[in-house]
């Protein structure tokens, strides 16, 4: 079997060569898995798209596209998998590739098709911007209470799931809203999801960080819409 991961990018020219390098890194041996790396560049105005182009060892396929946003980086990217399975990681270095383990084996052991990693738990009591653990709470709030469920981190960027939940998932949006509509899609289909606690290390913006609370606000609006769209 085979692991897809897919790693949309823009402007990440200080951490892309470490994330890269700690992914090829992860060994999944154990699980039996092969591992296929897709870089999606979502037209990076920095040095990013060189070093990814100086550095083709490093993964299995780059797309380079206009500047659109994360969303449909993520949407391109989940066209060009040939994997069994596929988990989303962002460029930047405030998740750990290490855990990919753990998110996996409830799906290999059958347990459920869907897994996310949670940045709720004891191990990450500190946020570099504050206002971003009360918006993601917040948001996952809104949609624990519209759609009946208990989900602890609806935004986290560690979402894990088959090939076969992927073909049933028709998604649309280009931006962060991307995260309540697979997660709205996923609960509305009726697939159980499982979640795994995670590390989790933040960033400011002076490190990079791109999401801001416009993004919450549309974020917000997304989760209202999808929980009545039929």
């Amino acid at each position: 079997m085979k692991l897809s991961i897919i790693i949309p990018v823009y402007n990440e020219e200080k951490t892309i060569m470490q994330l890269l390098n700690k992914v090829n890194s992860v060994n999944l041996n154990k699980l039996r898995l092969k591992k296929e790396i897709i870089v999606v560049n979502d037209g990076s105005t920095d040095s990013t798209k060189n070093i990814l182009i100086e550095n083709k060892a490093k993964y299995s396929k780059l797309i380079n596209k206009k500047n659109q946003g994360k969303g449909s980086a993520i949407r391109l990217g989940f066209k060009k998998i040939s994997g069994d399975l596929i988990i989303i990681q962002d460029a930047d270095l405030e998740y750990n590739p290490n855990e990919y383990s753990k998110l996996l084996e409830p799906i290999l052991e059958g347990k459920t098709s869907v897994v996310y990693g949670s940045r709720f738990n004891k191990k990450n009591k500190t946020w570099a911007i504050p206002t971003h653990y009360i918006g993601n709470r917040f948001l996952s709030f809104v949609l624990n209470v519209l759609f009946l469920r208990n989900i602890s981190d609806m935004e986290t960027c560690y979402k894990c799931f088959t090939k076969k939940i992927l073909s049933r998932l028709r998604l649309r949006e280009n931006d962060f809203r991307i995260e309540p509509e697979i997660t709205t899609q996923i609960i509305k289909k009726g697939f159980k999801l499982i979640e795994i606690p995670i590390t989790y290390h933040s960033r400011g913006y002076d490190k990079g960080k791109k999401i801001n609370w416009v993004d919450g606000i549309k974020a917000l609006f997304a989760i209202v819409k999808y929980r009545f769209e039929k």
